[in-house]
């Protein structure tokens, strides 16, 4: 026990110039989310490849399906980011008056992934000889798209990231052997050992940013004899979600909203939620590795005979994936037909 007047200076707040956080003890954490959308904006739009007698442009990025957080703990930052993006891409080929069009999906860009591990899948809209000319020119010059995503995490974690850490209670900033190195190949989730060490006050031996986690994606579809409103309610009213899940709930149905079920097992927030179509979940078991979250999608496509639901899963820990995937249908699925009969056919 610290003597009178030499008390843990994690507890004095009082010395600290702006009085919050003592040495960057506690957890903070900071929403990337709406800056990543900008950045990516930003970096592909209006960019051009030149070359093999053609010339295209990334004239949108139409799709930016994900979310990005930078999170503080005891002066080690953590990078959360996922994402699905989708560019669309106009060109033309010398001496031909014709415009050719196609996307580029990037279906992985996450921390579980290096930047060369980042998958690229050119199309073009049509199938004739310039399509497929300007489609392997694009190919062709995937190195420089991929350059753009190192910008967009060197400046997430050396610029979007800086103000997490405060200065100390001398007013000084933390020396650069306390910052995070910027390295694209570096995994950023948080892994048990790190947050094991962090939570009992031990010091790290080195600046880190957690371990690798193995991960998987899971994939579901199931039919409910119901329509895309009730099912979407199902979801986003508590009194709904309540009665499913036979538990405690907090939720808060709208974006960037909490949400806490099965009494405290599962936990999470809304990314996105488009009415009666689909809802984006931030999602974890709260045994999973902390700052560890997997991203869940679920659409619903109405039918003659009721409705579809097609549930995305990505980041799910290895170890976990059979417990995840089998209470989706246990959990969800069946306790959702069998509490509001959306498993008997509409009449």
């Amino acid at each position: 026990m610290a003597k009178w007047g030499e008390g843990d200076p994690r507890w004095i707040v009082e010395e600290r110039p702006d009085a919050t956080n003592v040495n960057n003890w506690h957890w903070t954490e900071k929403n990337a989310t709406e800056w990543s959308k900008s950045r990516f904006q930003a970096l592909f739009e209006k960019s051009t490849v030149d070359g093999a007698g053609g010339k295209c442009e990334i004239t949108k990025v139409s799709e930016m399906t994900g979310e990005a957080y930078v999170n503080n703990r005891k002066s080690k930052l953590i990078f959360f980011y996922e994402w699905v993006l989708e560019l669309e891409w106009t060109g033309k080929i010398e001496g031909d008056e014709d415009e050719y069009s196609g996307k580029i999906k990037i279906p992985n860009f996450s921390e579980e992934f290096t930047i060369k591990e980042v998958d690229f899948e050119v199309s073009a809209s049509g199938s004739t000889k310039g399509d497929k000319q300007l489609k392997e020119l694009l190919k062709g010059h995937v190195p420089v798209l991929r350059a753009k995503l190192e910008t967009y995490l060197k400046e997430l974690k050396e610029e979007y990231s800086k103000d997490l850490i405060l200065p100390t209670k001398s007013g000084d900033e933390l020396t650069d052997s306390a910052k995070v190195p910027a390295k694209s190949s570096t995994s950023l989730t948080s892994g048990s050992a790190a947050l094991s060490a962090a939570e009992n006050g031990a010091a790290p031996k080195q600046p880190t940013v957690g371990v690798r986690i193995a991960t998987e994606n899971l994939h579901l579809t199931e039919e409910f004899h119901c329509t895309a409103e009730d099912i979407y309610r199902a979801f986003t009213l508590k009194e709904m979600v309540q009665a499913f899940t036979r538990s405690n709930v907090v939720l808060e149905a709208e974006k960037g909203g909490k949400f806490s079920l099965f009494n405290g097992m599962v936990e999470g927030s809304f990314v996105e939620l488009e009415k009666n179509k689909k809802i984006v979940q931030r999602w974890r078991f709260t045994s999973w590795p902390a700052a560890h979250y997997s991203l869940v999608t679920l659409r619903f496509d109405q039918t003659e005979s009721g409705t579809m639901i097609t549930m995305d899963q990505t980041g799910i820990p290895s170890n976990d994936f059979i417990r995840t995937k089998d209470g989706w249908k246990r959990y969800y699925w069946d306790s959702l037909k069998v509490t509001f009969g959306f498993g008997a056919m509409l009449s």
